[in-house]
């Protein structure tokens, strides 16, 4: 027998199950004991078995590991484990052992939560193989439009169609690929999946316990949440859908002092979480603790977990959560230099051609949007570009600079530099996502109305750059409806007009709406729920929406790596652009990209009043108009084209 048979392997790290065996290995510096247990599906309360790890057979270096043959574990299904280590139990200092207390593998793919009892993870959560067919990840460049939905939100609503045993899950997603073929998107980013605590109100999804188990809730048959996923992806794959994971791998759902000990606390404190001078949590993410990006177990289970996803589940990219948590240091300043976890990524093969989209600041006020952060290829959420936008729609003063920037693909942030590896298309532009305001919210509400949230309405940003149109949510006049619904395709046509990646929130297309909550965290039910009834009672904002993501595709020169530099022309209403506080209005031409591409003449009028525009380059060749928010019939268009108040009008003219 060789000592690998006897006594176990260090890694991988989790469980690896063999036909004759199970290897368990986890990580803790600070431990001074172990103990492995096993439970039965039928006894989930007492272990059926223990093993008790030896420091001096079961222990390399931090990983404590042991093997235990399939004879021997029976009929068990799940496992935790037991340990302790220096410290005072009850209260925290640096280490926060308490050995009463069962903990989770931090590595295990999938959890169960027995009644009265602490999660325990699952020895197989799925067959050991997949059938992926010929599955080929799906990668789009200038035609991609991202579409940010919620798992369960997209499909829960009794009015969304789909099977009433998919309702909220995997499977619904499944059944709505038409739909999102249809709209055009084909990027579909997953509002976080990793496993919640069900016990929480954390219906987004963004206290993760585990960052390799996907959400029982979310499968069609919680026994095999594995499996409903990678049947979600493949599905997506085969409607060349990419599959974007948000990940939260700043923080976990053990919260602060206070809270629960699940799996990390338990198991390594003081690797696992930053600390303070007065050893309390640091909380850069505003939900209690913060992990320790700095350190290189991490770090490593951080890539690991990646690895997972990429390889085993198959998805496409990751939208990192407060990513400047990654920028830490171990004290938790900020390190300006070159975090360590930014070069593995970049580094490691897996990730080669997987999408990474950061939110590039925190909530302890590092704000690292543009050449600031440290993942120089990253994509990341354009900040900046939705509060631009928003101002200038509502028709903010001095704002047509700011709009042409946004425009041009945020030139400030993503400098078109030889010396950096800076592109337009890593400005993933958005005017509302699942944190804030709905599209139709933006412009009902001037201000937000979270008292069902629990916290007497001082949750969720106060300033929204939003406008109600003239009246206060439901019930507007026939006028204020009208209004409304030509601001938010305003909206919708900039940010498809806009160089960059566009990004759309989930149920926008057809007008979804919160009543005015702009921090719906805990709101699983109604106010969340996509109620698809919306989109034959909006069917012309969905029309709309969908035609404008039809022409950004069609337009390939929208879409750049590249600025667009001598083929793009600013102009005002009848000559210059007025960049003073009174300008509200702006036009611009685009040459198309190849002779397949039309040239665009965009004209936008943020004004009370309509506007006459002086087309600036006519030529030959006449001008038809492709686009109208305000719902007029222009052609044919000669010199000069009066534009509505408040609309933005697009022409095009055939190169060929």
């Amino acid at each position: 027998m060789t000592w690998a048979s006897a006594e176990g392997l260090p890694y991988p790290l989790g469980v690896s199950p063999s036909d004759d065996s199970f290897n368990f290995a986890l990580y803790s510096k600070h431990a001074t004991s172990v103990r492995l247990q096993l439970f039965r599906e039928s006894q989930l309360g007492t272990p059926v078995l223990e093993v008790t790890l030896d420091p001096l057979r079961h222990k390399s270096g931090r990983i404590w590991h042991c093997r235990v043959e399939r004879r021997t574990v029976g009929d068990a299904r799940y496992y935790a484990y037991v340990v302790d280590g220096p410290g005072a139990a009850g209260r925290f200092e640096v280490h926060a052992f308490h050995p009463e207390k069962r903990l989770f593998d931090p590595y295990a793919r999938a959890l169960v939560f027995p009644d009265g009892s602490a999660p325990l993870g699952v020895l197989e959560p799925c067959p050991l193989t997949f059938d992926w067919g010929n599955d080929r990840r799906p990668h789009h460049e200038s035609d991609a439009v991202i579409y940010e939905l919620h798992v369960r939100g997209f499909t829960q609503h009794s009015s969304s169609g789909v099977s009433p045993d998919a309702h909220g899950t995997f499977a619904g997603i499944i059944e709505k690929i038409p739909y999102l073929r249809e709209l055009g998107v084909n990027v579909v980013e997953l509002m976080p999946i990793f496993q919640l605590d069900p016990a929480s109100d954390d219906y987004w999804g963004y206290m993760p316990m585990s960052f390799f188990a996907p959400n029982r809730t979310y499968a069609r048959d919680p026994a095999n949440c594995v499996g409903s996923f990678r049947r979600m992806v493949k599905a997506l794959h085969e409607a060349d859908i990419e599959v974007v994971l948000d990940v939260v791998y700043s923080h976990t759902a053990e919260g602060g002092a206070d809270g629960p000990i699940y799996s990390f606390k338990g198991i390594d404190n003081s690797t696992y979480y930053l600390t303070t001078e007065t050893s309390d949590y640091a909380n850069f993410s505003g939900t209690g603790n913060s992990l320790n990006c700095s350190n290189r177990y991490v770090r490593k289970m951080i890539l690991d977990s990646m690895r997972y996803w990429v390889r085993e589940m198959h998805v496409d990219g990751f939208r990192f959560d407060l990513a400047s948590v990654f920028s830490r240091n171990a004290d938790g300043s900020i390190n300006v230099g070159d975090p360590p976890i930014f070069g593995d990524i970049t580094s490691d093969p897996d990730f080669d051609d997987v999408r990474m989209i950061a939110e590039p600041w925190d909530a302890a006020g590092a704000y690292e949007l543009g050449r600031a952060f440290p993942g120089i290829s990253w994509l990341q959420w354009n900040g900046l570009f939705r509060d631009d936008v928003r101002r200038f729609v509502r028709g903010d003063a001095g704002m047509v600079g700011a709009l042409m920037q946004r425009l041009y693909g945020s030139d400030d942030l993503f400098p078109d530099d030889p010396m950096n590896a800076y592109h337009a298309y890593q400005s993933v532009n958005l005017v509302t996502c699942h944190d804030g305001f709905t599209l139709r919210d933006l412009v009902s509400y001037d201000r937000k109305h979270n008292a069902a949230n629990g916290h007497d309405n001082h949750d969720g940003p106060d300033e929204n750059w939003s406008w109600n149109c003239g009246h206060e949510g439901d019930g507007a006049p026939a006028d204020v409806v009208a209004l409304r619904e030509r601001q938010a395709k305003n909206f919708i046509a900039l940010l498809l007009l806009s160089n960059g990646t566009p990004m759309l929130r989930a149920g926008d297309e057809y007008f979804h709406t919160q009543h005015g909550n702009n921090n719906a965290y805990n709101q699983d039910n109604d106010t969340s729920w996509l109620d698809w009834r919306r989109r034959e009672t909006h069917a012309n904002f969905f029309r709309f929406t969908k035609q404008m993501i039809e022409f950004r595709k069609a337009h390939p020169s929208l879409g750049r790596s590249r600025f667009w530099r001598d083929d793009v022309r600013w102009f005002g209403a009848r000559g210059l652009v007025d960049l003073g506080p009174e300008g509200r209005s702006l036009a611009f031409s685009l040459h198309g990209a190849s002779q397949s591409d039309d040239d665009l003449y965009v004209m936008i009028n943020a004004g009370t009043d309509d506007l006459a525009f002086t087309i600036q380059n006519v030529g030959t060749t006449p001008w038809k108009c492709a686009i109208d928010t305000a719902d007029r019939h222009l052609d044919p268009i000669g010199s000069t084209c009066t534009v509505a108040a408040r609309s933005v009008v697009v022409l095009t003219r055939s190169r060929g």
